[in-house]
């Protein structure tokens, strides 16, 4: 008996021990996976801002497409331009005045120098853009949410748009209680609800929902 009492108090304490083990590590291992997913994910949403920015300066308005997003950076170019001050006589205020000179009218003039392609510009030359709308997770079969429109604010339409994947697709495989409490964080040293996303529909706004640590970290 003595040695059965042994041999179950050898079992609690290792089941102990595990469980303790678990609950300091278990938040250890969820953190340390989810940060290198959460920097993944962030750089692909960085590559789609860029692109939607770039739309909304050449085009006039985002797009909640991806061919045409994708497309878009295939083709679009920025305009070089330069700027340069003039000034000229403003003869009907001279005449005005009974003078030849006196008065002159400035202006500021753009001058088209040339035009870059917008996948060069923002791409280097790489070629990611194109899969831009995978989440690049490992064994996870998901492209972001897109979506484009407008929004009425002080009697204004603004063009909007928001990208964005679930907390629960990027870190689908790992702790499910951990999961629930990453979903409703809520602190500026996070990402702050169920969603990691760039962009608003309901505001104007471009930015994304992550702390400025990643944007250190992703160059």
């Amino acid at each position: 008996m003595k040695l059965v009492i042994q041999i179950v108090l050898w079992i609690v304490i290792v089941f102990l021990g595990w469980k303790l083990w678990s609950s300091i590590m278990g938040p250890v291992e969820f953190n340390k996976v989810k940060e290198i997913r959460y920097t993944k994910v962030i750089k692909s949403l960085k590559d789609i801002q860029a692109a939607e920015l770039a739309h909304k300066e050449i085009t006039g308005s985002f797009t909640g497409d991806w061919d045409s997003l994708i497309n878009f950076v295939d083709t679009a170019k920025f305009a070089r331009t330069q700027r340069r001050d003039t000034s000229y006589a403003d003869v009907e205020k001279n005449k005005a005045f009974g003078i030849t000179e006196g008065y002159y009218i400035e202006r500021s003039l753009i001058d088209t120098l040339g035009f870059t392609p917008v996948k060069d510009s923002l791409f280097r030359g790489s070629d990611r853009y194109k899969t831009m709308m995978n989440v690049p997770i490992e064994g996870v079969n998901a492209k972001f949410e897109l979506e484009a429109g407008t929004i009425t604010r002080n009697d204004a339409d603004y063009s909007v748009f928001e990208a964005r994947v679930s907390k629960d697709v990027v870190l689908h495989d790992l702790d499910k209680d951990l999961l629930i409490q990453e979903k409703q964080v809520q602190s500026v040293d996070g990402v702050n609800g169920p969603y990691i996303k760039v962009g608003s529909m309901d505001e104007v706004n471009t930015t994304g929902n992550w702390p400025k640590i990643y944007d250190t970290v992703i160059k």
